[in-house]
This record gives structure tokens, C-alpha cells and sequence, in this order.
């Protein structure tokens, strides 16, 4: 049940380099929710501090705040967006096509995020040779999603909370030590890519 206006103010605090945050941010976007952006970079010196005091425990963004409610975890985060606010609904209705959309969303949290991310783009990106088991790791990765890459988008014929999440590291992924995997080996989630890709200019996002 959508309960609050759309014109409450929200703010988002994170970083546009935040896999996280800009998993929030593009479903703000794909719901219609005007909101504020306030940067804070967590690496900074005293940057965990001021995570804290905007309200993560943990000292990490992305945080949400909505009038007096203030959110962390995008687990959280993103489901309150859809539920909260009127726009189009960004969950499947489809009890499969949701339990797909957990699926993805799962996977990009727990394997194309610490494995393609952290484990292949940040070494990379460090000039520091990938790890070879790494490596493998991630072209299995990247096989996986390419099996459930659909047309026009991963859940259906709308864009879901799973695109958002893998839209936000898909740009870090393809500059990981497995980009060499794509696109040969990836049509299918390469195809999507093209469609993430203007989703994310649209939004601001890239």
C-alpha cells in the first residue's frame, strides 16, 4: 500500500562511486521520487564518523532519510522506496518473477559484489595482478548471470529492483580482470547492459 506523498522530502546520503548507493539511487529514479543528494565519502579521514552521525550504526552509506524515519541497508532502503511512495511498482507482483528478482538481487550480493567488484575490479584498478582462483570465480559469476539475462529486462517487461542492483556494479565489473569474458561469452547480458546503460543516463547516474 503506497502511503506517503512523493512530495515529503527524502534525502539520500552516499557516494556516486557507492555500488550501494547508486543501487538507491536508480530506484528512486525508476519510482519517481524527488529527493536531495548528500555526498559523504566514508574512505575520507572521519568519514565513518560522519556516517554515524547521520545515522548508520555502522559508519556506512548509503543512509535514507524521509521526514523523521531515517533508513539503512538497501535491503531496507529500497524496499521502503517501493512500498512508501506512489509511482509505478518496481517489484514483480508474480510470485516467480519476484522470487527471480530475489534471486538476482542475491547474487549480485553475494557473489558479483565481493567476487567481480572488490575481488577483480578493485586489484585491477590497484594495478595488483588478479587472484587466479578469483578469476575463475567471476567468469562463473558472469556465466550465471548470463543465463538469467531476459529481454527487455531481467524480471519482465518493466525494470525491477534486480536491474537496479546489477546496473549499479555492471560498469565496475566491466572493467574487473573478467571483462574478458564479455561479450563474447555474454550476448545476452550484454544486450541488457545496452538498456541498463541509457537507464542510468536518464537517472544522472552516469
Amino acid at each position: 500500500m503506497m502511503t506517503a506523498s512523493n512530495d515529503n522530502q527524502v534525502t539520500l546520503i552516499g557516494a556516486n562511486y557507492s555500488v550501494y548507493t547508486r543501487i538507491c539511487q536508480l530506484t528512486l529514479h525508476l519510482k519517481g521520487v524527488p529527493h536531495a543528494f548528500e555526498a559523504l565519502d566514508v574512505f575520507a579521514e572521519g568519514g565513518r564518523e560522519k556516517a554515524r552521525q547521520a545515522g548508520h550504526p555502522f559508519g556506512k552509506i548509503p543512509i535514507l532519510r524521509h521526514d523523521d524515519l531515517i533508513l539503512y541497508e538497501t535491503l531496507a532502503i529500497t524496499r521502503y522506496i517501493d512500498q512508501a511512495f506512489d509511482g509505478p511498482l518496481i517489484q514483480p507482483e508474480n510470485a516467480a518473477d519476484r522470487a527471480r528478482m530475489n534471486q538476482i538481487i542475491s547474487i549480485v550480493d553475494t557473489q558479483a559484489y565481493p567476487i567481480l567488484v572488490w575481488g577483480l575490479h578493485v586489484p585491477k584498478s590497484e594495478g595488483r595482478e588478479p587472484d587466479p582462483k578469483m578469476l575463475d570465480k567471476g567468469r562463473t559469476v558472469l556465466s550465471v548471470l548470463e543465463g538469467l539475462a531476459d529481454e527487455p529486462w531481467l524480471c519482465g517487461p518493466k525494470p525491477s529492483l534486480a536491474d537496479a542492483y546489477l546496473a549499479a556494479c555492471m560498469g565496475y565489473i566491466l572493467d574487473s580482470a573478467a571483462a574478458s569474458h564479455l561479450p563474447g561469452n555474454g550476448p545476452r547480458l550484454m544486450a541488457w547492459w545496452r538498456r541498463a546503460q541509457a537507464l542510468l543516463q536518464s537517472s544522472q547516474i552516469a
